[in-house]
C-alpha cells in the first residue's frame, strides 16, 4: 500500500500516528512493543514528534523495546551513527529504560560477532519467531533499504536474521537486519520522499522484479502489512 502526501510534515504526522497506534495495540495485546528504527534524514521529523509531550504521553515507554534496521559500524557517538541520531532527536527525550534499547554497535567486538549476538537479543525480546511489531525503514535513491544494497551477497541471505559485511563502495562495515527477518514483522513502514527517489520508487513498485538491482523489492511480509509513506515528488513516475 502506498500513501502519497503533499509535504514531509504530513508524512511525519501520519507516521507518528502509526507508531503510537502500533505501540498501544502491541502493549495491550502482548505486553510490549518491539520496534526497529531507521536512520537517515527521512524519519527525523517523526522522531521529533515522538519526543514532544503530546506524543510522549500516549505511549507506555517502559514497555517499548528499540532495535535498529541497520547501522554503520561506527562508535555510538560518531556523527554517522544511526543510534546517535535517534538518541538526539528522540530517545534521549522519552522515559524509556536504557536496558530496553539495543544499538547495533558494541565496543570490543567485530561486526560479524555482534551480528550473532544481536540476533540473540532479538530472540530474547521478540521471541523465537523474531516477529517485530513495527519496522521503520527508508529507501535510498538506488533502491536500497536498511543495509541491503544492490548487488551485495546479503540480498541472498536466507538463514541469518542479522548480517554484517564490508560495503566496499563506502569503505566501511555495515550491520543489518536481513529480508527474512524484516518480512516476519507485523507492520513494515517505508518512509521515502523527494524527487531523487522517484525513479527507484517507481521501479520498486511497478518495475520488473529484480531485487539484485532494487533491494526494496525484497520487502514481502509473510503475514503483516507493508506501507510506503511518500510525497508527490517521489511518486512522480515521469522522473
Amino acid at each position: 500500500m502506498v500513501t502519497i502526501f503533499n509535504t514531509k510534515e504530513e508524512i511525519a504526522n501520519n507516521a507518528v500516528d502509526i507508531f503510537v497506534s502500533a505501540a498501544q495495540n502491541a502493549i495491550q495485546d502482548h505486553g510490549r512493543f518491539v520496534v526497529a528504527l531507521t536512520g537517515g534524514s527521512s524519519p527525523v521529523a517523526l522522531y521529533k514528534l515522538l519526543a514532544t509531550p503530546e506524543y510522549q504521553a500516549k505511549v507506555d515507554w517502559s514497555k517499548v523495546f528499540v532495535f535498529w534496521g541497520d547501522e554503520r559500524w561506527v562508535a555510538l557517538d560518531h556523527d554517522l551513527s544511526n543510534a546517535k541520531m535517534s538518541a538526539e532527536s528522540f530517545l534521549n527525550h522519552v522515559p524509556i529504560p536504557k536496558g530496553n534499547i539495543y544499538p547495533m554497535y558494541k565496543d570490543g567486538t567485530t561486526p560479524e560477532e555482534y551480528a550473532v549476538e544481536y540476533e540473540q537479543h532479538i530472540k530474547s525480546v521478540a521471541g523465537e519467531d523474531g516477529k517485530f511489531d513495527l519496522i521503520l525503514l527508508g529507501m535510498g535513491d538506488d533502491g536500497h533499504t536498511a543495509s541491503l544494497f544492490p548487488g551485495e551477497a546479503v540480498l541472498k541471505e536466507e538463514d541469518k536474521w542479522v548480517a554484517a559485511y564490508y560495503l566496499a563502495p563506502q569503505n566501511m562495515y555495515r550491520i543489518t537486519l536481513t529480508a527474512p527477518l524484516i518480512n516476519k514483522a507485523k507492520q513494515i513502514v517505508v518512509i521515502t520522499f523527494g524527487e531523487n527517489k522517484a525513479h527507484a520508487l517507481h521501479e520498486v513498485l511497478h518495475g520488473e522484479y529484480n531485487p539484485e538491482k532494487y533491494p526494496t523489492q525484497l520487502l514481502k511480509p509473510v503475514d503483516g502489512k507493508l506501507l510506503f509513506l511518500t510525497d508527490e515528488a517521489a511518486s512522480n513516475t515521469k522522473q
